[in-house]
């Protein structure tokens, strides 16, 4: 028997279903553009949607695509009743995976080199982010039923963009001076 659990990925793909409906290819767009926010791997999206569709949370409608039929899926009441009661239910502080912290963390074991030349990409990592998040707030014209939720997003996605770029330079600012020695008895 399937799963029929509801994972925070599932209310996620709900959501971003949305109101007029999306295809897989349309969820991994918008999951491109707010991987700051959430991320999973594509493949996810695409049997996730058709767990829910099993589940009688989606409906599944198969129609013409560029080259092939494409499937679009679109909320069930039994999928907004989910989401209503899941709104109301309390927010977890989220939950972060955060490779670079870890390896600030191995920096005694190490040593501030290594550590350091293995931040260097997270940089441009960031400058993706802030180009996705540019993306992302182009398009809010095209969905003013969402506009207001769009922007407090993309405030959010800033903000955290602009704390990993401040972190990135205290860790360099620390990382790249030598270590304190501790003092030893006078």
């Amino acid at each position: 028997m399937a799963d029929r659990r509801l994972t925070p990925f599932s209310y996620t793909v709900l959501v971003l279903v949305g109101r007029g409906g999306a295809g897989p290819h349309d969820l991994v767009r918008m999951m491109r553009q707010g991987r700051v926010y959430w991320a999973a791997a594509e493949s996810g999206y695409y049997a996730e949607l058709k767990r829910l569709a099993a589940l009688g949370y989606l409906a599944a409608e198969r129609g013409p695509g560029r080259t092939t039929e494409r499937t679009h899926y679109t909320l069930t009441e039994a999928g907004l009743e989910a989401l209503c009661e899941w709104a109301g239910t309390p927010c977890p502080l989220p939950r972060m995976q955060n490779e670079a912290v870890v390896r600030v963390l191995g920096a005694d074991l190490v040593g501030p080199e290594p550590v350091l030349r293995g931040l260097e990409g997270l940089r441009a990592e960031l400058d993706e982010a802030d180009a996705r998040l540019d993306a992302g707030e182009a398009t809010i014209p095209s969905l003013p039923h969402r506009a207001r939720e769009l922007r407090l997003v993309h405030r959010l996605g800033r903000s955290i963009v602009r704390v990993h770029r401040e972190w990135l330079d205290e860790v360099e600012r620390e990382l790249g001076r030598p270590a304190a020695t501790p003092a030893g008895p006078s």
